[in-house]
């Protein structure tokens, strides 16, 4: 769905998102951006249930034993593979 920024930078959030996200009149809600460049729109009280979703995974998959490099590198791949043709 789409909608508008108005001159003032305001938007209306469509009436089937609002209904989706829980979303009433009165409601306060999170703006933030996101690593990809988008925006998420929230309840205010999702903001600390999203944290605690990032803390509880961040406990199972501890990241111990690995360089930031080379955590990058087995993501990435090596940066002189993408110019080989």
């Amino acid at each position: 769905m789409a909608t508008t920024v108005t001159s003032k930078g305001q938007v209306t959030l469509p009436k089937k998102i609002r209904e989706a996200a829980g979303i009433k009149p009165g409601d306060k809600v999170v703006v933030r951006n996101t690593a990809s460049g988008g925006i998420f729109i929230g309840k205010s009280d999702s903001e600390a249930e999203y944290l605690k979703r990032l803390q509880a995974i961040a406990k199972r998959y501890p990241i111990t034993g690995a360089t930031t490099d080379e955590i990058m590198l087995e993501l990435r791949g090596d940066p002189a593979d993408d110019y080989k043709k």
